[in-house]
């Protein structure tokens, strides 16, 4: 028995034997079916975290596509995701009826200039019809859509027309992440000619439940593996680079200092100002003496390529004249001391 029961399923039996038995079989069945089934020959490329990622970011879609469809036909409308799954391509592919329409979108990054298959846009016809109708000026009342339907010569570019719409959502969903440029490439009518994705290629289908005034349909992103394999690439070397860039800030800095020390600034004391009539500048000889209207033992004010920065003493290194710093001027200071410098204006 312990080769076709577990432990669990046997502790199980006998309880069930010792109270009766009525419970047996049941509670077999039950702890079987708590089990998943699981294909090891085509195992899961993309974990939960990045599952929860691609919801997260299809719910600010869903936010984003409400308010425009709300705008857009004047009703009210709900928009929201039922699941975010992987599978293969033909499970979705299978799926398609022959008069569904596929609409081709190619993803462009900012920073990046490869090629990736296109993502897929599927959007039930019942929901798609009840749009177009709105946009003719109707009230898509009584309106009865099956699989047989096919769009009209007219209704095609208002097809394309409200796809170009939803397309553009995608842009500002994804903005928080990284730049995308979506752009409608086109509608393929016919899903079965469709051979840009090979049938056992990984995908992830984002399956969004439409509710508008009554008329209830499916928005169907199918997203091809290299495509979100691109897309989470990006993601993750911009945060590799943030990180880095964040964790070299001292050193970044350092370096700046390193490169900017070593450049030659002029430094020019201010010993004092004196005003003088156009005649005494013409009589001045060698020899004369012109008084600054300051002390010899007051501060001197240093520039430093013409601002302001630094208070000093007069005096004397190694039989020179020179200054010795004393402090250094606040930002207030300097900005009082440029206003100073702008209004003196000398008179000849």
């Amino acid at each position: 028995m312990d080769e076709v029961l577990s432990q669990s399923q046997i502790d199980a039996l006998l309880n069930s034997m010792v109270s009766g038995g009525e419970d047996a079989v049941e509670t077999v069945q039950k702890e079987e079916q708590a089990y998943r089934y699981y294909d090891f020959n085509s195992p899961k490329k993309f974990t939960k975290d990045r599952l929860k990622l691609l919801k997260g970011i299809y719910d600010n879609y869903c936010r984003i596509a409400t308010s425009q469809i709300n705008s857009l036909f004047r009703v009210n409308s709900e928009v929201e995701v039922v699941t975010v799954e992987e599978q293969r391509y033909y499970e979705f592919s299978n799926a398609l009826g022959d008069n569904d329409i596929l609409t081709l979108v190619d993803i462009k990054f900012a920073d990046n200039t490869s090629k990736y298959p296109p993502l897929l846009i599927h959007i039930s016809q019942p929901l798609m019809v009840n749009m177009i109708d709105r946009m003719l000026g109707g009230n898509a009342e009584d309106m009865s859509i099956d699989t047989s339907y096919v769009y009209t010569e007219l209704e095609m570019p208002l097809y394309r027309k409200i796809i170009e719409y939803l397309t553009m959502i995608l842009r500002d969903a994804w903005s928080s992440y990284l730049k995308l440029q979506p752009k409608v490439e086109r509608i393929e009518e016919n899903p079965s000619l469709f051979q840009d994705i090979s049938l056992d290629e990984t995908v992830v289908i984002i399956l969004l439940d439409a509710k508008l005034q009554g008329v209830t349909g499916k928005v169907s992103f199918c997203i091809p593996e290299t495509l979100l394999a691109g897309v989470f690439d990006v993601i993750d070397n911009r945060k590799r680079t943030e990180d880095d860039y964040e964790n070299a800030l001292p050193d970044v800095h350092q370096v700046i200092m390193n490169k900017i020390k070593d450049s030659i600034l002029t430094v020019k004391a201010d010993l004092g100002e004196a005003e003088l009539d156009l005649e005494d500048i013409y009589n001045l000889q060698v020899g004369d003496v012109i008084d600054l209207n300051k002390p010899h033992d007051s501060e001197v004010v240093l520039y430093v390529e013409e601002q302001p920065w630094f208070v000093g003493k007069l005096g004397v290194s190694n039989k020179n004249v020179a200054v010795k710093i004393d402090s250094r001027l606040d930002k207030a200071e300097n900005a009082k001391n440029e206003i100073q410098a702008d209004d003196f204006t000398p008179a000849m």
